[in-house]
């Protein structure tokens, strides 16, 4: 599915969109043009020698030595000319390719949340790997065919013409027919091959969902299931390489057979004008060089077309991606100050994510001051995460609606409003990095000592000091090796450690017993005394430590205030306290 509805052209054309890449390797490419072109040269050279060769043969003519060695020295210094081009061009296409790739990686990390949500990682992970792939292989090896086919074509029928006008001109026929089957085969190969790039898009994205996912799958015995359910993606992947195949067969397959006709032109009817001794034995010779010349690239037409139309599908999904303008647009005003206070504000801030019909939040109108903590509570949907993704601008809001000291969040400069406005969200995500790396995330060169007392603040000492090499554990793979609850602890760590002055916490005590849960609480609002903090959380006994509670109801406000304000208001707060406190008399009496 194409990122925007206004999808580039699915043609060779997209290709010369490669133009400003290619610029930045034009050294390597003039130097590889020049050099084929010199290698041809000196491949057009040998058969004249040969024509010498054989002529002189014929007449008795024993000086032979002479030719023979312009045609070593020809060899020669057409192999290294060769060598050296071929490596020039191949890193050309290496260098364009890491560029490429560099910018998509860019332009990824600036696209929000939406288009993450539209688009699988598998498919992105596609068009980063193998579209890119294929662009390399074009630079590589397509720059390489069409060069040698056209410096060939053009110095071989110069020689030809040269040698015997009347026999070239029995060859060139057939070249018209050959180039009008490449352009209609190239429409065919075209669809083909969007299929199957498709394909393997959505084989990436299910595979890696489906690893991701092993635990789950292993632990409702759903492997055989699983199986099954890969075979059909397989399936479909190979069903549409299979047709990218044929299609490819047949033109590799037809491109030679036309090339067979201008052989066997020069055979029969070169042979006539030896017989009648129009043209001597060392010019049929040297003639039947330069149609070989001429007619293998061509053989290799079909192969050159596949190349270009796969190139040019890939083009397109890469296109599609780097031509997307980031959702969160970094346009400071300048008016901003270089540090926050944390006094944040929302006016009749109405928010709905794309795609759906409900808003998220309608009419929020609040006011927090800078160092105070505030509690944000709700039912499931209300829209806490949402107002925190609000804040620390992840989401876009409506312009002037939301403010952190007085200025639109779109006022600061992006990344000094991050840096400044930390967010530790619910998914606990950890790289396959030591645990020291994760906790200090923004910055790597952080001494440790901060780093333990951020840790010591989310209760994570104990589980460091069961590592085997500490804070220098590996801790694998989206921290594969930590229970749920360390994870969490650790993601509430790498908010703690930057001091910053607003402080999201988007539930990051789910996966805590309410013991750690009061030992993290007490630590955190020691840390974090004089600067603001909002936290969502679905236990009363988290929100009544806080300054204020902020309780929405499909989007809207239902209070804003304190534990015993809100419980004396009643609604689903005093509901949801009064539950709680059952549920902790019950745990007790058991």
């Amino acid at each position: 599915m194409p990122p925007t509805e206004d999808t580039p052209r699915r043609d060779w054309r997209i290709l010369l969109r490669l133009g400003p890449w290619l610029a930045r390797q034009r050294l390597l490419i003039g130097y590889a043009l020049v050099a084929f072109a010199v290698a041809r040269l000196l491949e057009a050279a040998v058969p004249l020698f040969l024509r010498e060769v054989i002529d002189r043969i014929d007449t008795g003519n024993p000086a032979l030595v002479g030719p023979v060695l312009g045609i070593v020295a020809c060899v020669l210094a057409r192999l290294l000319v060769v060598s050296s081009a071929r490596m020039g061009i191949r890193q050309a296409g290496i260098n364009l390719v890491f560029d490429l790739r560099q910018t998509l990686f860019d332009r990824l990390q600036r696209q929000g949340a939406t288009f993450f949500t539209r688009h699988t990682v598998g498919d992105m992970m596609t068009r980063a790997v193998s579209d890119l792939g294929l662009l390399r292989r074009l630079v590589s090896m397509g720059t390489i065919m069409v060069v040698v086919m056209v410096y060939a074509t053009v110095i071989g029928f110069a020689a030809m013409f040269y040698l015997a006008p009347s026999l070239a001109w029995m060859v060139a026929p057939p070249l018209p027919f050959i180039a009008w089957y490449a352009a209609r085969a190239a429409k065919r190969m075209n669809a083909s091959s969007r299929r199957t790039q498709e394909r393997l898009g959505e084989l990436t994205e299910r595979t890696q969902e489906r690893f991701g996912g092993i635990r789950t799958l292993q632990a409702m015995a759903r492997e055989d299931a699983e199986i099954v359910r890969f075979e059909g993606d397989n399936r479909a992947y190979a069903d549409a390489f299979r047709e990218q195949a044929r299609v490819a067969s047949a033109m590799t397959s037809v491109m030679p057979t036309l090339a067979a006709v201008a052989t066997l032109t020069v055979i029969g009817y070169g042979g006539h004008l030896v017989l009648s001794e129009q043209i001597s034995k060392g010019t049929f010779v040297a003639f039947f060089a330069y149609v070989a010349m001429v007619i293998g690239p061509m053989r290799s037409m079909g192969f050159l077309v596949n190349l270009v139309q796969r190139a040019a599908v890939a083009g397109t999904r890469v296109f599609e991606v780097l031509d997307l303008e980031p959702e969160i647009a970094d346009r400071p005003s300048g008016n901003t100050p270089a540090r926050m206070t944390g006094a944040l504000s929302a006016h009749d801030l109405h928010f709905t994510h794309p795609g759906s019909e409900r808003p998220a939040l309608a009419g929020i109108d609040l006011t927090i001051t800078a160092g105070e903590t505030v509690a944000v509570m709700g039912r499931v949907g209300a829209g806490k995460s949402t107002l925190l993704c609000l804040f620390a601008r992840l989401l876009e809001a409506p312009a002037g609606s939301v403010r952190i000291d007085g200025h639109p969040v779109a006022d600061w400069p992006l990344e000094e409003l991050r840096r400044q406005v930390a967010l530790v969200p619910q998914d606990a995500f950890l790289f396959a990095q030591p645990m020291q790396e994760n906790l200090s995330y923004d910055d790597p060169t952080r001494a440790l000592e901060p780093i333990l007392g951020a840790a010591e603040a989310a209760d994570l000492e104990s589980t460091i000091a069961e590592l085997p090499q500490g804070v220098a554990t590996l801790i694998g793979e989206r921290g594969v090796t930590l229970s749920g609850g360390q994870r969490q602890r650790t993601t509430l760590a790498r908010g703690i450690i930057r001091s910053a002055p607003v402080l999201l916490l988007d539930d990051c005590f789910a996966s805590v017993d309410t013991d750690t849960e009061e030992r993290i609480l007490g630590r955190l609002l020691a840390e974090r005394r004089g600067q603001t903090t909002l936290m969502v959380t679905h236990r009363v006994s988290t929100a009544r430590r806080a300054n204020r509670i902020l309780v929405l109801e499909d989007g809207r406000v239902e209070g804003f205030g304190h534990h015993e304000d809100l419980l004396a208001n009643g609604g689903w707060y005093a509901e949801l306290a009064g539950a709680q406190r059952d549920a902790a008399l019950r745990a007790k009496a058991s």
